[in-house]
């Protein structure tokens, strides 16, 4: 089976407010094996959604290829806004070698409770992706049950928004957990009401224009 190891250590500006909690990057980025347009950096693939939707947001005209400059736009903006990232998986092992979350066996996850409590600025996690079994947010309640916490549910309305103590100080931190930015949740942005509503409105815009509309209250 293929050792699908994260290839980056969490990424935690010192000033981080804000932690983008996702699992893994594809295994090309574990094995150096990057396509044209990949940034060797957190959320670099050329597939996915992340910076294409932070771009939009900010106006960041961020460069998309495997230079040392795309990675230190990035690496600016999370210092310059305060997030964070630190993705919940340490390593999994894979029988099929592609980047489904829904494939990781035997999963090691990163101890994310411990990294709250060793960064007290932090006070909100953006999951890129629900409770679906094998997302960040379905991993973060495996890791909660360790330390004996829940989650409080705030609201149940997409994303879905809830708290919880972390058991240290008491520390109350929320969670988001935003439509994950992969061509492949696609098909759940157009199951959205909310979606049928802005395209019945704006017929020209696309489920990226979705994402940018729902990340941007949380960035």
């Amino acid at each position: 089976m293929f050792h699908h190891i994260h290839p980056y250590p969490p990424f935690i500006p010192e000033n981080a407010t804000k932690l983008i909690v996702g699992t893994l990057p594809p295994p090309r980025f574990t094995t150096g094996e990057l396509k044209e347009g990949d940034v060797d950096f957190c959320y670099g693939s050329r597939d996915g959604q992340l910076w294409l939707i932070l771009d939009k947001i900010f106006g960041l005209d961020l460069k998309f290829e495997t230079t040392a400059e795309a990675i230190k736009q990035r690496e600016h903006f999370l210092i310059k806004r305060g997030i964070g990232i630190c993705d919940m998986v340490a390593s999994a092992r894979r029988e099929k070698i592609d980047a489904s979350d829904i494939g990781m066996l035997e999963v090691e996850l990163r101890d994310l409770v411990a990294v709250l409590q060793l960064n007290p600025k932090i006070d909100t996690l953006l999951f890129t992706g629900g409770n679906s079994k094998n997302g960040p947010e379905y991993f973060f309640r495996r890791k909660l049950k360790e330390y004996n916490i829940s989650l409080k549910l705030v609201t149940n309305k997409v994303p879905r928004i809830h708290t919880f103590q972390l058991p240290e100080n008491g520390r109350t931190v929320k969670t988001v957990s935003l439509i994950a930015p992969s061509g492949a949740a696609n098909r759940a942005v157009g199951s959205l009401s909310a979606y049928k509503k802005m395209k019945d409105k704006f017929p020209e815009k696309t489920t990226i224009d979705f994402r940018v509309e729902q990340y941007r209250p949380f960035f």
